[in-house]
């Protein structure tokens, strides 16, 4: 994306909204995604995408991402790993543990003391739960002595695989 960021306020315009509604449900599975809704909206592609990089960067697109059904791809077990880091080591083990394959997401989350002090989350994905403890023995593993207790809690149903959507 070469387009050049032009100062726009921090407010959504009918425009801006439009490109939104358009691309909420997902972009199109085309080569030229951003072309295909710029010709949907009747608008040029650079606009879409000066546009798009423009609410990135204040904000009101936090990120553009795949969204995989794991499911549908046949990983049916699903492990939320917490772990229990040095604060100063989370950011550098994150990243680590985050680069795995098995690994979707990774990320640090607040301590609740004295009930719950895992600050290192990473969902693991597995096609049965023992592909699922293979992958925390491995996270355990690499984490070594950085780690001071971690728990694993499995998904029992699917929950909503979506941001905030605007209505039309």
């Amino acid at each position: 994306m070469n387009a050049v960021l032009h100062p726009r306020p921090c407010r959504v315009d009918a425009i801006d909204r439009q490109i939104i509604m358009a691309v909420q449900a997902g972009l199109p599975l085309v080569e030229q995604p951003w072309d295909a809704v710029a010709e949907q909206l009747g608008l040029d592609p650079d606009e879409v995408l000066e546009r798009v990089a423009a609410m990135q960067a204040h904000g009101i697109i936090r990120r553009i991402g795949a969204v995989p059904n794991h499911y549908a791809l046949g990983y049916r077990a699903n492990g939320m790993s917490v772990w229990n880091v040095p604060d100063a080591m989370v950011a550098e083990l994150g990243k680590r543990v985050g680069e795995l394959e098995f690994v979707s997401h990774c990320y640090e989350r607040p301590r609740h003391l004295p009930l719950w002090p895992y600050n290192l989350f990473a969902m693991v994905h597995g096609h049965n739960r023992d592909e699922v403890e293979a992958g925390v023995k491995e996270i355990a593993s690499m984490l070594h002595g950085a780690c001071r207790g971690h728990e694993v809690l499995y998904s029992t149903r699917i929950l909503k695989k979506t941001g905030l959507r605007l209505q039309g």
